[in-house]
């Protein structure tokens, strides 16, 4: 069953074929705009292979993806990193340019993009707000704890403004405290409008936040709630 409305993520009777493996069969789900869902599962339940498709990474061997009413499976390769930057991604391992301090990672982000340096001026420092990194901002990744790092990925993502943000176990890689400070912010960004979906295997974190909760096992689509709990 579907909850939502305004679809911004429209999947529809997708399958995605490797050799002789089937790693999704005929899903089919949609998220509504400034929703919040956790995706969950356990491993070679599907949900890697599904946010390579939302990513434009892969293509579906069957199926349709709409993102915000426009079919991306037919996205030519040069308007695949505009695509892209519409889309805020978050990774377990944060991806951070070494040799960069916090400012200068988040800035390299719209600098790629040839955004204005006034603009730049601008959009850095209040996105180091929200997460939190104001007084970090000069510091390198190695002087960082995980959960900063995380911070810092976060405020990278969402330096373009996206109305979709996939966070790919964000927390994966952190302790309690540290996880429910990133949850903290990701629950901020939605509260902001901006569609969240969260892959994770923490039974803990979707449990807890009650969230619609979008359950895979094998490939297939087993259980979709609106205020749900990982039950697999």
């Amino acid at each position: 069953m579907s909850y939502c409305i305004n679809k911004m993520i429209d999947i529809r009777n997708v399958s995605k074929k490797y050799d002789n493996i089937n790693a999704l069969v005929n899903v089919s789900f949609q998220i509504g705009k400034g929703e919040f869902a956790s995706l969950v599962g356990p491993s070679g339940a599907g949900k890697s292979t599904l946010i390579k498709l939302l990513l434009c990474e892969e293509k579906p061997t069957e199926g349709k993806i709409f993102i915000a009413g426009r079919d991306i499976t037919k996205l030519i390769p040069n308007e695949m990193p505009f695509y892209r930057r519409k889309i805020g991604v978050i990774f377990q391992d944060y991806k951070l340019l070494p040799h960069k301090n916090v400012y200068e990672n988040i800035a390299f982000a719209l600098e790629v993009c040839e955004v204005p340096q006034k603009d730049i001026n601008d959009r850095v420092p209040r996105i180091l707000e929200l997460v939190g990194l104001t007084q970090r901002k000069n510091n390198y990744p190695h002087e960082l704890s995980g959960g900063e790092k995380q911070r810092v990925a976060i405020a990278r993502a969402l330096i373009h403004s996206p109305k979709i943000l996939i966070a790919d176990e964000p927390t994966g890689n952190l302790d309690p405290v540290n996880t429910w400070e990133i949850m903290e912010i990701l629950n901020r960004v939605n509260m902001s409008g901006t569609l969240v979906l969260l892959a994770t295997h923490n039974k803990e974190v979707v449990d807890k936040i009650q969230k619609r909760v979008i359950s895979m096992k094998k490939g297939k689509l087993v259980g979709d709630q609106k205020v749900g709990k990982y039950l697999i």
